[in-house]
């Protein structure tokens, strides 16, 4: 039997908008000045302006781990600590790099839904001014979190003041920021500047780019480093123009946003017709792309036969299936359809 086109595993492993395509190619043409001063990624600094204001530094990266490194980076010295959840994308997959770049220690905090409290976040925070402990200086977030809920505005702004108010930071990984703000029916600047937001990891590739990420400083100022930074970070592209007009793309038409709500409703469609089956029990409220099911142990490995995906937590038997900008209703069914025939079975 074929396998389907399309799987559950990640939103990474979706293809290309062909809008985002055709922006690539257009822009292969002729030849263009390479390090970013090209007029496709000033058109892209211009797009990400409307987003979130024209006070903004904005610099350019092709890769999600270095676009929070690199920001994370600009934010601290060695001696400083970043507070994060202890199912961090920073703290559980990035092989270290985070702190391997900055020197710093991560202080992963457990948490019931993938959200930070600022309750929990004080726990963290102690040994101020004492030289023998790291000095916690980051607060960073991630929206939507690595199991698919949302920060509300007020929860990011209860963070914001808790960091602001102690000379910190609240760096937000935003990997699946489109996702979130679709969910809330808010602007993206909303889900971050708005609530207190200092740096931002732009994510574009789980929302359709090939390999297109972003820092965007609220301050510009914080990220006048960033230059130098990005450089010794080895992400600097040559050939700019390429991932900038991808940004084009997701942010002409409002392309971002529909990409975002696609994908978030088809895992709305996944979930309501995966808890109608008995055996499977959904773990975390969707609230974006991602569904978090408990499923059969013995059912696993039959369903990956036919649909890569991967198990998120092998103790609880709790899996993860992510749906993407181009996942269709045909493909939901039909896959959950062959969950309840596995479970049941």
């Amino acid at each position: 039997m074929t396998k389907p086109a399309r799987s559950f595993a990640s939103d990474n492993n979706a293809g290309v908008h062909p809008n985002v395509l055709k922006a690539i190619a257009d822009s292969n043409y002729g030849h263009s000045v390479g390090y970013g001063d090209d007029v496709y990624t000033e058109a892209a600094k211009a797009k990400f302006r409307e987003q979130f204001g024209d006070d903004i530094g904005i610099y350019i990266v092709f890769n999600g781990t270095a676009a929070n490194c690199l920001s994370l980076k600009a934010l601290t010295n060695s001696y400083h600590a970043i507070i994060c959840s202890e199912g961090a994308h920073i703290y559980t997959d990035e092989c270290g790099a985070p702190e391997r770049f900055t020197g710093c220690k991560l202080l992963p905090i457990a948490t019931s839904n993938g959200k930070l409290t600022v309750e929990q976040v004080t726990h963290a925070y102690h040994g101020i001014g004492d030289q023998h402990h790291v000095q916690p200086r980051v607060i960073s977030i991630t929206q939507s979190t690595e199991v698919g809920t949302v920060y509300k505005p007020e929860e990011i702004r209860a963070l914001a003041e808790f960091a602001h108010t102690r000379d910190m930071f609240l760096h937000m990984d935003g990997a699946r920021i489109a996702n979130a703000a679709a969910s809330l029916n808010l602007s993206l600047s909303a889900v971050s500047r708005d609530a207190g937001v200092d740096v931002l990891s732009f994510g574009g590739t789980k929302n359709g780019a090939m390999g297109a990420e972003a820092m965007i400083f609220f301050d510009a100022k914080v990220g006048q480093d960033m230059p130098f930074l990005r450089k010794q970070g080895m992400q600097l592209a040559s050939k700019m123009r390429f991932i900038s007009a991808q940004f084009s793309a997701l942010f002409s038409n409002d392309l971002w946003l529909h990409n975002a709500r696609r994908a978030n409703a088809m895992a709305q469609l996944l979930k309501n017709e995966i808890a109608a089956i008995p055996e499977v029990k959904i773990v975390y409220p969707v609230e974006a792309n991602g569904v978090f099911a408990q499923i059969p142990r013995k059912a696993i490995a039959k369903i990956q036969e036919q649909y890569f995906f991967y198990v998120w937590d092998e103790s609880k038997s709790v899996v993860r299936w992510m749906c993407s900008f181009d996942t269709t209703e045909d493909d939901v069914l039909e896959f959950s359809r062959l969950v309840r025939r596995t479970v049941t079975d």
